[in-house]
């Protein structure tokens, strides 16, 4: 019987409705452990004819009055998120080992399983954060919440709290979750790498030592950097800017040689920023700051608010892209020759070992790619334009030149003769099988100006 139960919780002291309550906290859906706690207590005084006497927290074994603080917790933590913007949020807390261990002994004390109910640690969390929610007018989120709220009991003293109605902001930790933003870019120019390209002599330091001590880095001139500038750097700042946060993190959809421009419609990225404290920038305003400051080598469109399942996303979809390239050859090319070798490349797999140019940070490997289409020109015996559209993670340059024979078939090898690249253009970087852009992993609304990339489905 459960009323026998809970004669016998009673019997182990002082015990309040909470803490009474809890280990019935499976049975009768809707009511709040000190609820049960409180019928049960009301039940057993009936049955025996006596008077009712509540246990009050502060005078509980178990929970030390801790159960009693939950008012005031909540409130601390809503103070505690009074600057943080956020639609849905999560509270956790840290329990003294010394109420575990009296829970668990409460349990043990009237002859119940060890696990039954709940733990005093689950119920703060959910007393507390639905008391959060409710004032804030937010969302608890399980999974990924915009803000998460740590409350450390150990940090204050209970019966001082039940005395004042107030918690130490000290108790409460707040951690604010990355945001993100995603869209396209274009690189209107060339030897602009996606990502800042730290200078490999000095590290990123700017400096070297010489026999006169610090003086500026020969190889960078000082800089810290290989080059100038990069996608990131264009685009990092405005970004991290708008939100109020940290620090940024740029994620792209694979990336493009730093001699190659990104035209037309552009790489999918995404701008992670670290600890924001605004989480819904205007997206065109971005790109109007972004696109202004760039002053046309880097174009950035369609930016919008997203999940962070999109970082996953974009670096993870399956992705082909469409290339034109300047090629020179070292000797003449018949054209009849050159159109029966791009004939042949059409819809070949290829086979390319890792590109010399690479291979000292790419591990070597046999790799496997299609090339869908390929098609050009010949602007001279010597030149030719040619465009393809390949599956993702093919070397372009390498199936163009073969690499000493590295890529099998190739360009050059059909043709016999030695052929480079003399330029690069990527033209699209779209999603195999489905866009990238897909609504379920935005925050905004679609846009309809007619500048987002993101396409409804």
């Amino acid at each position: 019987m459960i009323t026998e139960d809970a004669r016998a919780l009673l019997e182990t002291g002082p015990v309040c409705d909470s803490c009474l309550g809890r280990p019935f906290a499976e049975r009768s859906f809707g009511l709040t452990n000190a609820e049960r706690g409180r019928a049960l207590r009301t039940t057993i005084a009936m049955e025996d004819d006596a008077d009712f006497e509540p246990d009050e927290p502060a005078d509980c074994w178990v929970c030390e009055g801790y159960s009693g603080t939950v008012d005031a917790i909540a409130e601390t933590v809503v103070d505690a998120l009074e600057d943080a913007d956020f639609a849905t949020y999560q509270v956790g807390s840290r329990v003294p080992p010394l109420v575990e261990e009296n829970d668990r002994l409460l349990r043990e004390d009237a002859g119940l399983e060890p696990d039954v109910g709940e733990s005093f640690k689950r119920e703060v969390n959910r007393e507390v954060g639905r008391r959060v929610g409710a004032k804030t007018g937010t969302d608890v989120d399980f999974d990924r919440p915009d803000v998460l709220a740590i409350v450390d009991l150990a940090a204050f003293d209970p019966l001082e709290a039940l005395e004042s109605e107030s918690v130490t902001g000290h108790a409460v930790d707040v951690q604010l979750n990355p945001a993100f933003v995603y869209g396209r870019y274009r690189k209107l120019e060339r030897d602009i790498p996606q990502t800042e390209w730290p200078c490999r002599e000095c590290g990123g330091s700017g400096t070297q030592l010489s026999d006169d001590g610090e003086e500026p880095c020969d190889y960078c001139g000082g800089s810290g950097y290989m080059y100038d500038t990069s996608v990131e750097q264009v685009v990092r700042p405005h970004v991290v800017d708008a939100m109020d946060g940290d620090e940024g993190t740029f994620h792209g959809a694979g990336r493009e040689d730093v001699d190659a421009r990104m035209l037309e419609e552009g790489r999918p990225f995404v701008l992670e920023v670290k600890r924001p404290k605004i989480r819904d920038p205007d997206p065109k305003t971005l790109e109007r700051e972004i696109n202004a400051a760039a002053e046309g080598s880097v174009e950035v469109e369609g930016l919008r608010l997203a999940t962070y399942e999109m970082v996953e996303r974009v670096k993870e979809h399956d992705a082909s892209k469409r290339y034109r390239a300047d090629v020179e050859f070292a000797e003449p090319v018949d054209e009849a020759d050159f159109e029966a070798a791009l004939e042949e490349l059409t819809g070949t797999t290829v086979q390319q070992d890792t590109p010399q140019r690479v291979d000292h940070r790419r591990a070597d490997l046999t790799r496997e790619r299609t090339v869908y289409d390929i098609d050009g020109e010949l602007a001279s015996p010597t030149e030719a334009e040619v465009r393809l559209h390949g599956e993702g993670g093919l070397y372009v340059k390498e199936l163009i030149s073969s690499d000493d024979g590295r890529t099998e078939p190739s360009l050059a090898g059909l043709l016999e003769t030695d052929a480079e690249v003399t330029a690069l253009d990527v033209f699209g970087v779209e999603g195999e099988e489905e866009p990238f852009e897909l609504e379920e992993y935005f925050l905004d609304e679609p846009r309809d100006d007619g500048e987002a990339a993101a396409t409804d489905v």
